[in-house]
């Protein structure tokens, strides 16, 4: 009996002198209770906050550095977004609140959450902030001209990494948009960058970019 309680507590002091480094290392990657580490790192920094998707090319994840900032769990997460459609997953998005009160203005959500693979590039609050506030306030003031440019962002199918490396596609706006990249950097319209790619939603692949699109 005693060899055995011996045991135990050689083992639980082992557990306890093993705890600091490892939670050491989860806090040398930058990240806290809410943000995976930098996906632009490597897999291991794609682990942590990513959920299944389709594409072998990233390893069925997502990659960028912007996906740091997304939340390792509940609805703002990998696994959270990719249960609800598309406008939903990206009001639990705070990176995204922008773009989601644009949606909501021009009248889209039901449009793009009931849609069937579509592909998605989202422009972040910082995209929609190298907009002169006096030109974005009236595009968010006329719909049909907020519209246009929305629907510009979204292709009717689901377009994986490989696909985007030299690719031009129709959008729900009938222009189209250009892409080109490999490796995990991407840009679309020579102008924006995919700053976290591959994210999955219920219908939809999601690339967010860095720059709003605007149709010709």
């Amino acid at each position: 009996m005693n060899s055995m309680k011996i045991r135990r507590t050689a083992i639980a002091v082992a557990a306890a002198a093993l705890l600091p480094f490892s939670l050491a290392a989860c806090s040398e990657s930058g990240s806290d209770t809410k943000a995976s580490a930098p996906a632009a790192a490597g897999d291991e920094g794609k682990t942590a906050a990513s959920t299944p998707a389709g594409d072998t090319m990233t390893g069925d994840k997502p990659f960028g550095p912007a996906c740091a900032g997304v939340p390792k769990d509940g609805a703002g997460s990998f696994d959270g977004m990719a249960k609800d459609p598309v406008a939903t997953a990206a009001s639990n998005n705070p990176a995204l609140s922008t773009l989601v009160a644009a949606v909501m203005q021009a009248g889209l959500v039901d449009t793009l959450n009931n849609a069937k693979d579509i592909t998605v590039f989202a422009p972040t609050n910082d995209a929609f902030a190298k907009i002169p506030k006096a030109d974005l306030d009236k595009v968010l003031a006329d719909k049909e001209q907020l519209t246009k440019i929305l629907t510009y962002h979204v292709v009717g199918q689901k377009l994986t990494p490989k696909q985007l490396e030299n690719g031009s596609f129709e959008t729900l706006q009938k222009g189209m948009v250009t892409t080109t990249g490999s490796g995990g950097a991407y840009k679309a319209n020579n102008t924006a960058n995919v700053v976290c790619g591959n994210v999955k939603t219920a219908n939809a692949n999601v690339y967010i970019v860095d720059t709003v699109l605007m149709p010709k």
